[in-house]
């Protein structure tokens, strides 16, 4: 139980902060506005390490990569902390499969993270379209909703475009759940 207990507070402040960095880094590269609540929320809870990662890794051609390296090396030490809570420390492949797996679970966190916010700017967009944070999700989400929008014109008024990139995010999510087996067995 006590194992349980702090696996799930590991996931919980690890998680957070990995879902921050990826809010901080996708914001900067769909050019979402920062001055607002969710803006100033994601900055002042990853500046702390965003700031001195800076330092190391610089900004390239318009990409925050400290914010990205922020995320990948918080997944990187939640995923060893509960892999060594859960079989103890000394495992000989230890290091190969968890960056691996750091970097399946990155993705699979930011595909998350894109279902939350087309899910929260399509709510947005029905009950108050003029919201001051309409414009941070419409912007994370109108890349991935246009790509479908050429092709799928509204039926009756209704966009369409964000439930098929809910849909094909599922379908990228349950491919990434089979990826770890599929290559530990080869391609089978």
């Amino acid at each position: 139980m006590g194992g349980q207990i702090l696996a799930f507070l590991l996931q919980t402040a690890f998680g957070l902060l990995v879902y921050l960095a990826l809010m901080r880094f996708y914001m900067q590269v769909f050019r979402a506005p920062f001055r607002n609540p969710i803006g100033q929320f994601v900055m002042a809870l990853t500046d702390w390490a965003v700031v001195p990662l800076r330092k190391l890794l610089p900004s390239v051609r318009g990409y925050d990569i400290a914010s990205l390296a922020l995320a990948w090396l918080a997944q990187l030490v939640l995923l060893v902390l509960l892999y060594t809570l859960v079989h103890g420390v000394g495992a000989g492949s230890l290091p190969g499969m968890v960056l691996l797996q750091s970097v399946i679970e990155l993705v699979r966190a930011s595909l998350q993270l894109l279902v939350f916010v087309v899910i929260i700017q399509v709510v947005l967009s029905w009950v108050s379209p003029r919201h001051p944070l309409m414009g941070v999700f419409d912007a994370l989400s109108r890349p991935f909703c246009n790509l479908f929008r050429r092709f799928v014109p509204p039926i009756g008024n209704v966009v369409l475009s964000p439930l098929l990139v809910v849909i094909v995010v599922q379908v990228l999510l349950i491919v990434l759940d089979n990826l770890p087996r599929a290559l530990l067995l080869g391609g089978g």
